[in-house]
């Protein structure tokens, strides 16, 4: 069977094969290396899909006698690193935003970021049947992945424009952060003086952003930025109810109260009715892609390596594992829906349940967000990977193996980059180069929220948006990032808006030329980061 000049390949050696996962752990290394970085610049972190089919697709035909289920398996690698990288940046910078000089211990780190690669890739297993095949959620990510791969690249055109795109916002990204030869923002200075924080950065990588997730989603998050940097911010500092100060202390404290709010709304409404449905293969090993029979035992080593190991201690290891159960179901689904995977607030979630058990440690509540959050982006985003195998018919146990492997090199990776972004920049959170939103907002969750009226307001409203089916999640972004990223998100949204309308032909190669801008801003923003710490300035 063939598509194209590529054909289908049946046997699980022509998928799974050590060039494939040589080809996908070196993947795994820039796509884990892109992510971390986007995370902390743009608290985003867009599903690679289309960029590693085509990377797996282009170097996997260039070495010739390959075919769709061997590309489909080596881009289930590469892309797992990606996510990995997600639920190390969206927790861990907030230990550096609370105390600035903290000592984060880099073996335990990885522990608790192996740990959570670990648990995603067990309970992946244990939902792909279930939510890919019989509830048959959209995952549209993965549809279109297996659908670039289906078209094929006769003419290496789509390679052109992925890579002609990576390296131009390279030298691009160069330019700006290294050299100072590009401003990083458009900041209208009369308005800020009115106490209107409007503005837009100027980077490829979130109009890219922008384009990939598309309208809704970016025009719902610069509605909340809307909401917040032009009405609630200067009124109430020109009411007197606020200062500036307060002012974004209220907002702050709304829209991680939002964010979470929708998290609740999610779980009250979609997962509890289908619990059954949900949890049910995890006793039934039967129903799984590969034998589970093994996975207490390797929850009861996470438990063990996390407590002995680590400063976790082992009630809280306990409750991590039975949350990491739950909430990675929920973002199975809402990711199979969305395409949107919240896993930090998953991680708060879980923490909080945590704080009404025991009361863990500084260190230890961070590391308890990581575990779940990790565990969340493998277990939802990855099954993107796993419907665009449904579709290429590749093997289930393949996949898994290949997510395992190139997981565990995003454990490495990860670990060692948010170590460099910190040396290299310093500070994280509002204000800085790297505003990292979803860490701050677990780190809030940690030393206390700024204004906790305000987050009970955000989590009312959260509930009841997820309950009218409005994106609570990406509303809740807006409230509290800052507006410079939120509008070149939304014109980046908007240019999407407009191709699909009235130049539907160039849709696909704007979706190539986004996921080259990610990754070209991504890698070379990490490539300055190491040269400063290399050089110390």
């Amino acid at each position: 069977m063939e598509s194209g000049s590529i054909k289908f390949a049946t046997n699980f050696h022509e998928q799974f094969t050590l060039r494939g996962m040589i080809i996908g752990a070196l993947g795994s290394v820039l796509i884990t290396t892109s992510s971390t970085y986007v995370a902390l610049r743009m608290g985003a972190l867009p599903w690679p899909t289309i960029f590693v089919a085509i990377l797996s697709l282009t170097i996997l035909r260039l070495l010739g006698h390959t075919n769709l289920n061997e590309i489909n398996v080596t881009h289930t690698a590469m892309s797992a690193g990606g996510m990995v990288a997600g639920g190390v940046a969206f927790t861990i910078p907030g230990i550096w935003m609370i105390q600035k000089d903290a000592v984060v211990n880099p073996w335990e780190l990885f522990i608790v970021v192996l740990a959570g690669t670990v648990l995603g890739v067990i309970f992946c297993a244990l939902y792909r049947r279930q939510f890919v095949e019989e509830m048959q959620l959209p995952y549209p990510m993965g549809k279109a992945s297996a659908d670039t791969l289906l078209a094929g690249d006769e003419g290496g055109t789509k390679a052109r424009y992925l890579f002609s795109s990576l390296g131009i916002v390279a030298i691009f990204t160069a330019l700006r952060d290294q050299w100072g030869l590009i401003p990083g923002a458009w900041l209208p200075q009369f308005l800020w003086k009115r106490n209107i924080q409007f503005g837009a950065w100027i980077s490829p990588m979130a109009l890219g952003i922008g384009y990939i997730i598309g309208p809704l989603y970016t025009l719902s998050w610069f509605a909340g930025a809307v909401l917040s940097y032009f009405i609630i911010m200067p009124i109430t500092v020109a009411m007197g109810i606020f200062d500036v100060a307060g002012a974004t202390a209220f907002t702050n404290s709304l829209g991680i109260g939002i964010i979470v709010g929708g998290g609740l709304g999610l779980l009250f409404k979609s997962i509890i009715p289908q619990a059954k449905k949900i949890f049910g293969p995890m006793f039934r090993s039967q129903d799984t892609d590969v034998n589970l029979k093994w996975a207490p035992w390797a929850f009861i080593i996470i438990a063990f390596l996390l407590t002995v190991f680590t400063q976790m201690s082992l009630i809280p290891s306990i409750i991590v594992i039975l949350g990491v159960w739950i909430t990675t179901a929920m973002a199975a689904m809402i990711d199979g829906q969305t395409g949107i995977d919240p896993m930090e607030i998953f991680g708060i979630i879980v923490l909080l349940v945590t704080k009404a058990v025991v009361n863990p440690g500084f260190m230890e509540s961070f590391f308890i967000a990581c575990v779940v959050a990790v565990a969340c982006g493998l277990a939802g985003d990855n099954l993107q990977d796993f419907k665009s195998g449904y579709i290429l018919h590749s093997s289930p146990k393949a996949q898994v193996y290949a997510e395992a492997i190139g997981g565990i090199v995003g454990a490495v990776v990860s670990t060692a980059v948010i170590f460099i972004m910190h040396q290299a920049y310093g500070a994280m959170g509002p204000g800085t180069q790297l505003v990292a939103p979803q860490a701050y907002a677990v780190s809030t969750m940690v030393s206390g929220l700024p204004n906790p009226p305000a987050f009970i307001i955000g989590l009312v409203v959260g509930i009841i948006l997820y309950w009218l089916n409005l994106p609570a999640t990406t509303i809740g972004i807006g409230v509290y990032l800052p507006m410079s990223i939120s509008t070149t998100a939304a014109l980046g949204g908007l240019i999407r808006f407009i191709t699909n309308k009235y130049y539907p032909k160039t849709t696909e190669k704007g979706e190539l030329m986004a996921s080259g801008a990610l990754g070209g801003e991504g890698v070379a923003g990490v490539i300055i980061a190491i040269v400063h710490v290399l050089s110390g300035t």
